[in-house]
């Protein structure tokens, strides 16, 4: 890469141009986003298997390094509940003591993709596929609660997050189950209700002091978040070894590739809510990687863009990275000064937290569009949600993908045609036996070969005239059929005739041999037809 390619990648004083009239709403949408992140950040870390301390040091060293370094003015990074979905079954199956090494992978993986000038392929993903992936992390995540819910610390390892859910239901103590799930329901309340009081202070924040206070002073024994570290721990390298990066070379990329996607996403959402400029793809790879690998250091899990975490910045009034870094600055005065009060916080109540939150991540208006707009988007829709939550995410992504490619493929084809149309001007003599064929369309390996076999069973002409000037794309196949075509024809005693062939696809067909006969190739019409009139009048005088 060009010297300013690689600065196009590192921060710069453009980032804060806005800073000297915002720092004032700055700072304070800082502090509202740092207020609603707290609870999501310890509920995603105990939800991964991290624990509550691995959230929070996300929010806190990726936050900062992803605020300062990303290609973003507005995101907010820290843990979300689709990594939960990716992280969690990797933690299961190989350990806490995995998580540095994975995350340290995975971040460098994403930084070498913002390298690479990957960034804007996440525009390829279709909305229904974006759109049903986010509701199976949804129902994930809804389903990940339920042993936390009905009195569990933490959930079955090793299986499905609905075989886990079944599971918990099936085997729980109702005699903590009951208080527990009472705890959840009173989350729920209070964040449905305390918005219609007030909106200056997060529901989620009131719903966890609240059932708290209320654990504490009732005597509820349910499990709770336990000790927590009273500041950031040092940073560490992760022991290496070529058994443990053989081992997690499959999770760091899955992790690494929603990480990736889940960032652009984000920060795409936020460009349209606020105009404080655009975002680099490139350049948010690249910090979200390095935010990843600092956390992973530190001892966290890895991060992403946070869509909510960011439209409440954005809503709050947000225009530089310093609100970003304030959220994060704001969670580690909390963790230094209120980590022994944090620590008593029902496991259940965060379990509150995340299933109001998964069901506020499916927008039954977006669901009733997609259903309706039409089968294909539907389909999609249904088979990457269905695939997100019995499969697996990436699976999900990339089945998504390709099924839209294929359907894709599948409408450009059946925009392609064959239509005959009658010889301009007045009739002569003969033209009864010429054939003048418009191609329209697409000529392409999903369309040639039943485009080209209506051609070949047209009878009782002697001369085609192909009409190319419409075919809008014209690939390999395309041309070795139509050469094909042409010679089969010619067997037959029909001379065929091109005309109109656009410029650039003079050469792919030159080359496949389709017009090695100059004379029967034309730029007009008018030209080849009188050429076709010609060939007839002297097959007639011949008889």
């Amino acid at each position: 890469m060009s010297g300013a390619a690689w600065r196009s990648l590192l921060p710069s004083r453009r980032d804060y141009a806005e800073l000297r009239r915002s720092w004032r709403v700055d700072l304070l949408s800082g502090v509202s986003v740092g207020v609603v992140a707290l609870p999501l950040a310890l509920a995603f870390g105990v939800s991964s298997g991290a624990g509550a301390a691995a959230g929070l040091i996300t929010a806190i060293v990726a936050g900062v390094v992803a605020a300062v370094l990303g290609g973003s003015h507005v995101q907010v990074s820290g843990p979300t509940g689709a990594m939960v979905v990716v992280l969690a079954p990797v933690l299961a199956d190989r350990g806490v003591s995995a998580l540095a090494l994975v995350t340290v992978m995975a971040g460098l993986l994403v930084v070498a993709a913002g390298v690479a000038r990957l960034g804007r392929l996440v525009g390829l993903i279709p909305w229904p596929v974006i759109e049903g992936f986010t509701v199976g992390i949804a129902i994930i995540i809804f389903l990940q609660q339920v042993p936390m819910a009905v009195g569990l610390a933490h959930g079955e390892s090793g299986v499905k997050a609905w075989r886990a859910a079944v599971d918990a239901v099936l085997g729980a103590d109702w005699g903590v189950a009951w208080p527990a799930l009472a705890l959840v329901l009173a989350v729920v309340a209070v964040m449905r209700l305390w918005p219609l009081v007030t909106g200056a202070v997060p529901g989620a924040i009131v719903a966890i002091v609240a059932v708290a206070l209320g654990a504490t002073a009732l005597g509820v024994n349910v499990p709770t978040i336990g000790a927590l570290p009273t500041g950031l721990p040092s940073p560490t390298l992760p022991e290496l070894d070529l058994a443990s990066l053989r081992s997690l070379a499959a999770p760091a990329i899955a992790i690494a590739a929603l990480a990736a996607i889940e960032s652009l996403l984000s920060a795409r959402v936020a460009q349209t809510y606020t105009d404080v400029g655009g975002y680099d793809a490139d350049r948010e790879l690249v910090g979200q990687g390095l935010a990843s690998v600092a956390s992973g250091l530190f001892g966290g899990m890895p991060a992403t863009g946070a869509i909510a975490r960011t439209a409440v910045n954005v809503r709050s009034g947000a225009r530089t990275r310093v609100s970003a870094v304030t959220h994060a600055v704001v969670l580690l005065v909390i963790v230094l000064v209120a980590s022994g009060l944090v620590a008593r916080v029902p496991l259940a109540a965060l379990a509150g937290v995340l299933m109001v939150t998964a069901v506020s991540m499916v927008r039954p208006s977006v669901v009733r569009s997609v259903m309706k707009a039409s089968r294909s988007d539907a389909l999609l829709f249904v088979l990457t949600a269905l695939i997100t939550v019995s499969v697996d995410l990436i699976y999900a992504i990339v089945i998504g993908v390709g099924v839209a490619a294929v359907l894709a493929l599948r409408a450009v084809s059946m925009s392609a045609g064959v239509h005959r149309e009658e010889l301009p001007g007045l009739p002569v003599p003969g033209d009864a036996r010429i054939a003048l064929l418009r191609l329209d369309g697409a000529l392409f390996f999903g369309a040639a070969d039943r485009v080209l076999d209506r051609v070949a069973r047209i009878e009782g002409v002697e001369v085609v005239i192909l009409r190319m000037s419409q075919i809008r794309l014209l690939d390999t196949t395309g041309a070795q059929v139509l050469t094909e075509l042409v010679t089969t024809l010619e067997r037959r005693g029909v001379v065929v005739l091109i005309k109109g062939v656009q410029d650039r696809h003079v050469g792919l067909l030159a080359h496949m041999g389709a017009l090695e006969e100059d004379d029967h190739v034309f730029a007009h019409l008018y030209d080849a037809i009188e050429c076709a009139r010609a060939i007839v009048a002297a097959r007639v005088v011949s008889e």
